[in-house]
């Protein structure tokens, strides 16, 4: 029987897990150490982008009556929110929780910005939802499976207490 840190699914959902992490520390990082998305009105044209170009007619009032007035204070939730996610997979602390922030803020994503439009084929929606469904599938597997199995700095911690304590007792 194959150890469950080094079964090869677990091995693949790790690789998966910090792949997309590092995805987000990208997102998030040039977001966090930059000021042209925060203070520089990037969030906003983004949000502008959205209305013209795509968002789903549900989420319009939102993103003008709520999201565009407080741009600034939201563009900071983004940005550190992608930064904390993708340290959290990265790392393998609380997967769980920032794929069930990812799954939220992708679905935002995706209502705020791939609507097809009316008459659209079925298949089209999903097509059009491609760049933020991928996230939510992982997200997805990141919290039905185990990622926190491999390759976590909880895991090296407590190999350097176990080792710290085997050493202690050889003396």
């Amino acid at each position: 029987m194959t150890p469950p840190e080094t079964h090869p699914n677990t091995r693949a959902l790790t690789f998966l897990r910090i792949a997309v992490g590092a995805f987000f520390l990208v997102f998030g990082e040039y977001k966090v150490f930059g000021t042209h998305f925060t203070l520089g009105g990037g969030f906003q044209m983004w949000i502008n982008r959205f209305l013209a170009e795509g968002a789903y007619p549900f989420m319009v009032p939102v993103l003008r009556g709520f999201v565009l007035p407080r741009g600034t204070a939201i563009a900071f939730l983004v940005a550190y929110g992608e930064l904390a996610i993708g340290l959290s997979l990265v790392l393998g602390l609380l997967v769980r929780p920032a794929s069930i922030c990812g799954i939220l803020y992708m679905l935002a994503l995706l209502f705020s910005s791939n609507d097809p439009g009316p008459g659209t084929e079925p298949w089209q929606y999903l097509g059009a939802s491609l760049s933020h469904s991928i996230f939510i599938l992982c997200f997805a597997a990141f919290i039905i499976g185990r990622p926190e199995d491999t390759l976590t700095v909880r895991g090296y911690i407590e190999r350097l207490k176990r080792a710290k304590a085997t050493a202690s007792q050889n003396r």
